[in-house]
């Protein structure tokens, strides 16, 4: 299983962006998919996550502003409202706790699957 995110790029404060994760394999089952962030000199952070059965969580800093939603465990989005210069950040989309097929039809567990991130900057 491999994730894809992408929509990141320039945005000024207040605008909008869109990110989505796309799964590529066959996807048995999974915990839950979140967004992470990573600003420049800064851990990275969870900033939202949403569950199989369709809970959500946000990061404080976020709520209100940004919304996770998928339409199926091939692909996830977070749409990001009223950015602010501090959300300038690496984001990158993960799988909790997937259970998939192999390329030779085993199921593998895995704990957590990364994608590559993408750039969301925003200027002031």
């Amino acid at each position: 299983v491999q994730l894809q995110a992408f929509g990141g790029g320039l945005v000024q404060a207040g605008g909008s962006l869109r990110l989505s994760c796309a799964a590529f394999g066959r996807i048995l089952s999974f915990n839950a998919i979140n967004w992470h962030r990573q600003a420049p000199g800064k851990q990275r952070e969870l900033v939202a996550g949403i569950t199989s059965g369709g809970q959500t969580n946000y990061a404080d800093s976020v709520k209100g502003r940004f919304t996770i939603s998928r339409d199926n465990a091939k692909n996830t989005y977070l749409q990001m409202n009223n950015l602010k210069p501090e959300d300038t950040a690496v984001y990158y989309c993960n799988l909790e706790k997937v259970n998939y097929y192999s390329a030779h039809d085993e199921i593998v567990a895995q704990n957590e699957i990364w994608g590559q991130g993408t750039l969301v900057t925003v200027s002031s």
